[in-house]
């Protein structure tokens, strides 16, 4: 289960990694659109496309259909909760140790403020 869990964010984070595939997914919130296009948005090669395309997809982030000559791509139904709740308790461990170091350099602060500064 830990070892199926922490392969997915391997590769849901190293997907994620590169700002032409954040930028796919963010065009595709607005409109499926072609390879092809993708493409064109980027100023890349389709060849370029298709593999950031394929990394995507073989996370579940998008879909892609084929009709004709003409590949579209859209939102997979793949949320990224796994990978949310990974950043998550990330947070909530280092507020709670900053909020330790407070209480720390505040116990220090009143200290200093009742013997005076260290090295007087």
């Amino acid at each position: 289960m830990v070892h199926s869990l922490t392969t997915r964010l391997d590769a849901s984070f190293a997907a994620l990694s590169d700002a032409t595939r954040r930028g796919v997914l963010v065009q595709l919130e607005s409109a499926d659109a072609s390879i092809t296009q993708l493409a064109a948005n980027f100023n890349m090669t389709l060849t370029g496309m298709k593999k950031h395309v394929g990394v995507l997809e073989q996370v579940g982030l998008i879909t892609t259909e084929k009709v004709g000559r003409v590949r579209t791509c859209r939102l997979g139904l793949r949320v990224l909760e796994e990978e949310a709740a990974w950043i998550e308790e990330r947070r909530r461990i280092w507020n709670a140790r900053f909020d330790a170091l407070d209480c720390v350099v505040e116990a220090m602060k009143r200290r200093e403020e009742i013997d005076g500064p260290q090295g007087e």
